[in-house]
């Protein structure tokens, strides 16, 4: 069995339980399989690192360490977790490398989508600069530019090509005209950085149509197991909270029985206004280092990369 043979080559002291220590790799594998930056380099995503070892480690102190039944439970949890949110909202891994960029500026979606930006970002005295940093912001993978708010991407794509713009004209306020014209060259500018320098981006799409929680509240299996989760992790002094919206403020703890049926009922208006007004959702994140190899503990997620538009 792949945990118990994992768990053996963790034991390094063999003493059938896992300490923190040796439970480190582990955890490291992890965040590699799902993509993330190496622990220690982004506090976006230390937080995840630190919710793994919680994850092996809950209610076991450093001394007493976790048995191979706690480890295979967790680790099977983990797998099942991945694989579930990989089903919900698959990868795809683009190489942004100016390509698409430049057939957007020069295709005729370009002028209507940079009037409509200016519309939102131009004002009567916002300079420039202000106005095409924005602009850069609200342009997406699908016109081949990586994510502008990504610290990395501005140090070494967008201020570069700013750099190359007239100084002078930057400060001045825009008007539609130059700002289209000046939109067009620092995006030429990007994807030549670009090309130089392409980017790696993890990208995600969904769309809420209420479809989910309409196959939950159809599952009475799932439902009750959701509902019995959220009730243990209410703390009792939020319980007399709820029962204030529940119960007119009468003073009693909320009882459990009227409580999951409020949340059900909750669930129900959120199902049914999803339906009628969908919400889309997008993720862009910038991947630095490509990882040169799978990962020792977890296979890498399938991810597939479409065809340049």
């Amino acid at each position: 069995m792949f945990a118990e043979s994992k768990f053996r080559q963790l034991d390094a002291d063999g003493d059938g339980r896992l300490s923190v220590r040796e439970l480190q790799p582990a955890v490291a594998d992890i965040g590699a399989s799902l993509g993330l930056p190496a622990q220690g380099s982004s506090p976006n995503a230390d937080h995840i690192y630190s919710e793994a070892m919680s994850e092996f480690a809950h209610g076991h102190g450093n001394q007493e360490g976790v048995s191979r039944a706690e480890f295979q439970e967790v680790l099977s949890d983990i797998l099942l977790g991945m694989a579930a949110g990989l089903k919900k909202d698959p990868i795809v891994i683009l190489r942004i490398d100016g390509e698409d960029l430049r057939d957007f500026v020069s295709s005729p979606r370009y002028e209507p989508a940079a009037a409509a930006i200016f519309s939102q970002v131009g004002s009567g005295d916002a300079p420039l600069r202000q106005c095409l940093l924005a602009a850069v912001q609200q342009l997406g993978v699908d016109h081949g530019m990586p994510p502008a708010a990504d610290p990395w991407v501005v140090e070494n794509v967008v201020e570069p090509a700013l750099q190359q713009l007239s100084t002078d004209e930057l400060e001045q306020p825009a008007s539609r005209d130059v700002f289209l014209e000046q939109l067009k060259k620092l995006l030429g500018s990007v994807a030549e950085q670009l090309q130089e320098r392409h980017v790696i981006v993890a990208h995600t799409e969904n769309t809420f149509d209420g479809t989910g929680v309409r196959r939950l509240l159809g599952n009475k299996f799932e439902l009750d197991k959701l509902l019995d989760s959220v009730w243990r992790d209410v703390p009792a002094e939020l319980r007399k909270k709820a029962l204030k919206v529940a119960d007119a403020g009468d003073g009693k703890v909320v009882e459990e029985a009227e409580f999951k049926k409020l949340l059900t009922e909750v669930l129900g208006a959120v199902m049914l206004r999803l339906s009628g007004e969908p919400i889309f959702f997008s993720t862009s994140t910038v991947v630095h280092e490509p990882l040169s190899s799978s990962s020792a503990l977890l296979p890498s997620p399938a991810v597939a990369s479409p065809p340049s538009e």
